[in-house]
């Protein structure tokens, strides 16, 4: 079977939080939401949820670490679609944030590998499919942590966390997301970041302990906007919920 009139997405880490709430407000535009998850029984549940509030979705089995599920997951899309409209790399990992001094090289290799290596990994994979829609768009979701402007701002949270791994795992993301931007032009390459940087805040989500002065909706707002860009949408930008974000 293959859809022909729906638009499709696939978001990596959607069982839960920002993942899961993407998934869910782009059911409720009638989209066909293929939910990433790297455990299956929770994916399982997650797209219960969904399917239970009228959305079309089908469970992908997906752990972005791993090229093996990489693959085989591009096979079962392939079984419901002949094309992929959005790509949404939701998916990532804090990190024990080590302070500098202690990091080690292994401490930032398990982050990359999920938060830069894996989006590299899925879009590669992906690219085919995407390729085949008229209006391709690939969302990455970053963080207010990856700007340089934000982390050197003695008044941003974030300037205060002193760790490695997972801000500069981002801010590699972004520079990835650039270099994707200019060499396909004919897909929109995007980056949100789930706050608001000129109020110094963010989403609640398990990541963070649900610390966030934003709800988990809020902090979909930019995902979804550049989910949703239309054909003629800039491609190549970094934005949050109020609009472009600095570097």
């Amino acid at each position: 079977m293959t859809n022909s009139e729906h638009t499709s997405v696939l978001i990596t880490g959607a069982t839960k939080g920002l993942g899961f709430e993407a998934a869910r407000r782009l059911g409720e535009r009638g989209w066909l939401i293929f939910l990433g998850s790297r455990d299956e029984a929770r994916g399982r549940e997650a797209a219960g949820k969904l399917a239970a509030s009228g959305a079309a979705v089908v469970m992908v089995p997906l752990d972005v670490t791993s090229e093996q599920s990489v693959t085989d997951s591009v096979k079962l899309v392939r079984k419901h679609t002949d094309r992929l409209d959005v790509l949404i790399n939701n998916a990532g990992t804090p990190g024990t944030a080590v302070p500098p001094a202690d990091a080690t090289a292994d401490d930032l290799h398990a982050v990359y590998d999920t938060n830069v290596y894996g989006p590299v990994r899925v879009t590669h994979a992906y690219l085919p499919l995407l390729e085949a829609a008229a209006n391709p768009r690939v969302v990455m979701v970053s963080s207010g942590g990856s700007s340089f402007a934000v982390v050197t701002d003695p008044a941003q949270p974030v300037s205060k966390v002193h760790e490695l791994a997972y801000s500069s795992s981002k801010t590699a993301l972004n520079m990835i997301t650039v270099r994707y931007a200019q060499a396909l032009p004919h897909i929109k390459f995007n980056l949100a970041t789930p706050g608001e940087i000129a109020n110094h805040t963010f989403a609640a989500t398990d990541m963070n302990g649900h610390t966030g002065q934003l709800t988990v909706t809020e902090g979909t707002d930019s995902i979804v906007a550049l989910a949703t860009l239309d054909a003629g949408g800039p491609t190549g930008i970094f934005i949050d919920r109020l609009g472009p974000a600095p570097w």
